[in-house]
């Protein structure tokens, strides 16, 4: 793990939740010294507690960790503000559609920052029939290759994963304007509006 539980953070959310250092010890079967220990940083709880603690203070484990809630203040979840994730250990790609904290092999994943495409990698739109047709040109061996191209629209996601030795190319339905991301595991993050 990137992060551990601190005590400024054990103390924030306790006190958020009006519970006194007796009444957090009581609730994780330990001692009120045990609870003044974390929150003064003379010691650590226990791994073992940390996902009782986060149950407790009514966190994600994430979120402990972190020390950051996550508040969706976003509701309507627009999906033109989706966010990226890709674990850099699995390749697991991960969406959300606002900001959020997202894990994977143990690590907390930023977000993707989208670029301009380079001569590189610029993609290629064609339209087909009722599609958009896209090809990248790009190298796609197992060690540097477009690990997928997604299309936003308003109301719709849609993904391609690709994978090495594949073709860099994918279809989508046209439903009017968005914006097209693709990703090199080499580069990272590139987009386009269509």
């Amino acid at each position: 793990m990137n992060h551990y539980v601190t005590g400024a953070v054990i103390k924030r959310l306790r006190e958020a939740k009006h519970l006194t250092q007796a009444q957090l010890a009581e609730k994780l079967c330990v001692s009120d010294k045990a609870v003044s220990k974390w929150e003064t940083g003379k010691g650590f709880p226990d791994v073992s507690l940390i996902e009782s603690l986060a149950s407790v203070l009514q966190v994600s484990l994430p979120e402990l960790l972190s020390g950051e809630q996550v508040i969706n203040t976003n509701r309507a979840a627009n999906l033109l503000r989706s966010k990226f994730y890709v674990c850099p250990i699995c390749g697991n790609v991960l969406h959300s559609t606002g900001p959020a904290v997202i894990s994977c092999c143990g690590i907390t994943l930023p977000p993707l920052e989208a670029e301009e495409p380079d001569e590189t990698h610029a993609v290629q739109c064609e339209v087909i029939e009722h599609e958009h047709y896209i090809t990248i040109d790009h190298p796609m061996t197992k060690s540097h290759y477009i690990s997928f191209i997604a299309c936003v629209t308003g109301d719709r996601f849609d993904m391609v994963k690709l994978y090495p030795e594949g073709n860099a190319q994918a279809r989508f339905f046209i439903r009017g304007h968005g914006m097209l991301y693709w990703y090199c595991n080499r580069h990272g993050l590139f987009c386009q509006r269509i």
